[in-house]
């Protein structure tokens, strides 16, 4: 970066000291050289803001100024009847050569990218059925969700994985740091599963970005290349990309949306699997992975019980299900069905669960930190065969 300073340094003394040499302006020298620092810096004004702007826009605009300038030049010959020396003439040949030079630079810098290989062949070739892509990110790969999507057949298109994300990948599988190790073979492994599906087209491009060093910014500039949406579970990934003008497929979106709707008043059968942070909180778990906290439930570790649902919070992590602890036989009450007898259709669910469901074995494991939902065989007894039910909410007084 030094050198590109150093350079700009040297090219504004080298305009300077010709402007004092040469004298465009004035006989003093100090007016001309100061001429030729405010035009070099000019000229470094423009060539920074061109360093952030893509290749392909900057090659669009070279050849944009040069299509305006031929056809201003094409323009003045055929006017080679005008009178030259009137004023009004050499005002319109000067007119049209800035007009049509300014409008090939930014029209030919705004659609640079149809100068790629790609576009110009897509100009002279049929118009078929345009494809779809949808290009995967890290996260994505190694969540492992996107391979269950894939099988249902409810994510359409091509799947891209570009080749930056496999050598990331390839990292996280080769760190030292096992955890890493085991979500970079997972990830792997989910691609050759995805791979092996019928129906699924898996593309692996190489198409890279060398200029751009991060990898979001590089799935953002290939979406926007290949006018494709990007599939991940990364939140900032998912904002920024939304910023741009890309569109996005979020797992985790997709997950909540499919959760069940659960409504304040409504009874549910939950296994109670730890202890909650406040005082007599139970913790449990819907199949979903939905975390159900439970007034008065400490006492009940390891057994199904009856709870009503008192508040449902939504979060951006997921949503929330707060209830409380309520007796079977207040239960079988409040939902019209006698004390001991089972609810239509439960198969005697809700009187197994009133005589008091076997306790979970002591050596049942504990959830992750920062987990979702409960490990399998987590909540081991008779009480989570019984899985959890919904009842009808509340009748009004």
């Amino acid at each position: 970066m030094a050198w590109f300073w150093l350079a700009r340094v040297v090219f504004v003394v080298a305009v300077a000291g010709a402007a004092a040499f040469l004298r465009p302006v004035h006989e003093t020298l100090a007016l001309n050289a100061l001429f030729g620092v405010v035009v070099a810096l000019i000229v470094v004004f423009f060539e920074m803001r061109l360093g952030v702007m893509p290749v392909s826009g900057v090659l669009g605009a070279l050849v944009g100024g040069a299509v305006g300038l031929v056809v201003a030049r094409t323009i003045e010959s055929a006017l080679f009847w005008a009178d030259s020396g009137d004023r009004r003439v050499a005002f319109l040949h000067a007119a049209i050569l800035l007009a049509l030079s300014y409008l090939g630079l930014v029209i030919g810098g705004r659609h640079g990218e149809w100068l790629q290989p790609g576009r110009l062949l897509g100009l002279f070739l049929s118009s078929g059925p345009e494809r779809r892509y949808r290009i995967l990110d890290t996260s994505v790969i190694i969540d492992g969700r996107i391979a269950d999507v894939c099988e249902t057949g409810f994510l359409d298109g091509t799947l891209v994985v570009p080749q930056f994300v496999l050598k990331e990948l390839q990292l996280v599988a080769d760190s030292s740091d096992s955890l890493k190790r085991n979500r970079g073979r997972r990830g792997l492994d989910i691609l050759q599963k995805i791979q092996k599906m019928a129906g699924v087209e898996v593309l692996v491009s190489d198409v890279d970005f060398p200029e751009i060093r991060e990898v979001d910014l590089k799935l953002i500039e290939l979406a926007r290349t290949l006018r494709a949406k990007i599939v991940t579970n990364d939140f900032n990934l998912n904002k920024v990309a939304q910023l741009r003008g890309i569109e996005v497929l979020n797992i985790n979106e997709l997950a909540n949306a499919l959760k069940p709707v659960v409504l304040p008043g409504e009874f549910m059968k939950v296994f109670i699997l730890k202890e909650g942070k406040e005082y007599n909180q139970g913790v449990a778990y819907l199949d979903d992975g939905t975390m159900v906290v439970v007034d008065n439930a400490r006492r009940l570790i390891g057994k199904t019980i009856d709870i009503v649902v008192t508040s449902v919070l939504q979060t951006t992590a997921g949503k929330m299900i707060f209830g409380r602890h309520i007796e079977p036989a207040a239960a079988a009450q409040a939902q019209g069905t006698p004390p001991g007898s089972a609810a239509p259709g439960s198969g005697g669910a809700v009187q197994s669960a009133a005589q008091g469901a076997p306790a979970a074995s002591p050596q049942a494991p504990t959830l992750a930190a920062g987990s979702g939902s409960p490990p399998a065989g987590a909540a081991g007894g008779s009480g989570r065969d019984e899985g959890i039910r919904r009842s009808r909410p509340l009748p009004q007084a």
